[in-house]
């Protein structure tokens, strides 16, 4: 049955058969080599293989499943979107989050914040968007547990080829999905050196590469969190209170950027916040978490926002105009989290890991017998 792009993949539907084949210990090795060589150089951020949307080098025999390798664009992508996460393991709902948001950018942008040159259709999404997921092992918030990175990124693998899966069937199309590594902990840094990094440099120069970062609204919070940028500069002891009118001359000069401002105020310049409400007792309902957005803008003017508004916590509002706020699940329906999913592993509950996990994600975990402990 087809989904919508609003709506999640079923669990159940056909998959192809997982490329991952009927053994994982080819892949487990090369993806504990890619992290220890990853280690060992200065880089902040690499791209170290490619799930392509048209397989290269696939091996017909079960036993021998193909190396993953690297395969760089042909030409710089126009959109590059982008699913930074833990993948412990990736989830039904990281599904939903990665196949809507590529969808969507083959539809004519509703709203101010999309570029109409970045709108493409059907037949040509797959030459001008690609996916990243993106796996930091220095994450700001969470430890290495209880999955090991390398074990991660074979779960990033099978993901992959689920989204290439679903893409294919549902939706007649497909792209290439990249799999990186980060060092770097915060947004705004991985947002930085993915537009650096040479993997995606090639083709003409002028083309500018847009990015769409996929979270969630527990993610939004903290990316507005003052405490990750340093307070806000104050003057020197003993200063006098300036309480003089400033001239016209004197409004028009620059005010200094606060920390907030410089470390957001790139990212927002290249980068769009694709946000997927999480509806739960939590994180409340989608009233309250659409008026957050509200509040980020008009917090600023008045009591309207109560004080939390962009401007007052360090922030520019404008950077409202580049956040998108999406459906998650929807009302009644059951709950998918990566806490689910280990917890259904660990009980060996096969049919509630199937509702939490795409199958070859559910293989994988399987295969390798992750979260038994």
């Amino acid at each position: 049955m087809s989904s919508s792009p609003g709506e999640p993949p079923e669990a159940g539907y056909q998959p192809m058969r997982p490329r991952v084949s009927a053994s994982a210990r080819v892949l487990t090795a090369f993806f504990s080599q890619a992290l220890t060589s990853f280690k060992a150089t200065s880089s902040k951020l690499g791209v170290i293989c490619t799930v392509s949307r048209q397989p290269v080098g696939t091996s017909q025999k079960d036993d021998q499943p193909a190396i993953p390798s690297p395969l760089p664009p042909r030409a710089r992508p126009r959109t590059l979107i982008i699913l930074d996460s833990s993948f412990n393991p990736p989830t039904r709902a990281h599904l939903r989050m990665a196949t809507s948001a590529i969808l969507s950018e083959g539809r004519p942008p509703t709203t101010t914040n999309h570029n109409v040159e970045n709108a493409v259709d059907v037949g040509g999404r797959a030459e001008t968007t690609r996916l990243l997921l993106l796996l930091s092992i220095n994450n700001a918030d969470k430890a290495p547990k209880p999955a090991p990175f390398h074990q991660r990124l074979g779960l990033m693998w099978a993901f992959a080829q689920d989204v290439q899966a679903w893409l294919q069937q549902q939706a007649s199309t497909a792209i290439d999905v990249d799999i990186g590594l980060s060092a770097l902990p915060f947004f705004h840094e991985k947002s930085e050196a993915i537009d650096q990094v040479g993997f995606y440099q090639q083709g003409a120069p002028e083309v500018k590469m847009g990015q769409v970062m996929l979270v969630g609204y527990d993610t939004l919070i903290r990316v507005f969190n003052p405490k990750y940028y340093g307070p806000v500069a104050a003057p020197p002891p003993g200063t006098p209170l300036d309480t003089s009118v400033p001239t016209a001359a004197e409004n028009k000069q620059e005010k200094p950027r606060t920390p907030m401002q410089k470390a957001l105020g790139p990212l927002f310049q290249r980068a769009r916040l694709r946000v997927t409400m999480r509806t739960d007792d939590e994180w409340g309902g989608k009233d309250e978490q659409l008026k957050y957005l509200q509040d980020l803008v008009q917090g600023d003017d008045g009591e309207e926002g109560g004080g939390h508004g962009l401007g007052r916590i360090g922030g520019s509002k404008e950077w409202a105009e580049r956040i998108e706020m999406v459906e998650g699940r929807e009302a009644g329906t059951e709950v998918v989290s990566s806490t689910y999913a280990r917890d259904a592993a660990r009980e060996g509950n096969r049919e509630r890991l199937d509702k939490m996990v795409s199958d070859g994600v559910k293989w994988w975990i399987e295969e390798e017998g992750l979260y038994r402990e």
